[in-house]
């Protein structure tokens, strides 16, 4: 009897460090399920599509508010028509961010003065950090926006990059952006109906 114990042993032990490499793998492979679930819930929740809000602004939708965080000087040069800007620096040669409480009460009151309008910030570009940190800051403060999936600079200089080809003739940049103090609104013509062919009664 005594000659089976090492093998019972070796049974039990190789039998429990297989059913814990299969746990530690099926763990490894629900937490991976976890965090793609995670991180595209996020990313839905959290990004709004520039190609949408463009559309929008053609058709004069009010159902949302954009907001530039880029400095003042910047903005007033040019930003998205009808973007209000809240500055997150004071001075754009300077990385150092403006005050935390300032930032936070200027959109407390933006959307308190638009409870039903959906608050969308962008900064410089895609990659840039100041429009999450700012997202981060005002999330921490009870302060819900969401943000453009592209910055400024996408948006200026790399129209094509997010519209559709077949709007590529049909869009102007120029059109959707301004400079100056205010917000600006829409002055461009988009989304126009296509004609009729000739062969086509005049219901069509």
């Amino acid at each position: 009897m005594k000659r089976y114990i090492p093998f019972v042993i070796t049974f039990i032990l190789s039998t429990f460090t297989s059913l814990l490499i299969l746990s530690l793998y099926h763990t490894d492979q629900t937490s991976e399920e976890a965090l793609r679930t995670h991180y595209y819930t996020s990313q839905v929740a959290t990004l709004e599509s520039p190609h949408r809000i463009r559309k929008a602004i053609s058709k004069g939708n009010d159902s949302f508010i954009l907001v530039d965080v880029r400095s003042q000087q910047e903005y007033e040069m040019e930003h998205i028509v009808g973007a209000y800007n809240i500055p997150v620096y004071k001075d754009p040669d300077t990385s150092n961010y403006g005050d935390e409480e300032r930032i936070v009460r200027d959109f407390v009151e933006l959307q308190q003065a638009n409870p039903e309008k959906k608050v969308i910030i962008y900064c410089y570009s895609a990659s840039c950090m100041s429009g999450r940190k700012v997202g981060k800051m005002l999330a921490e403060n009870d302060v819900s926006v969401k943000e453009l999936g592209v910055g400024w600079n996408e948006w200026r200089y790399d129209w094509n990059m997010w519209n559709y080809p077949h709007e590529w003739d049909t869009t102007t940049v120029e059109d959707y952006v301004i400079g100056g103090t205010e917000p600006g609104s829409f002055a461009g013509i988009d989304d126009l109906p296509e004609g009729c062919s000739a062969n086509r009664d005049l219901g069509c």
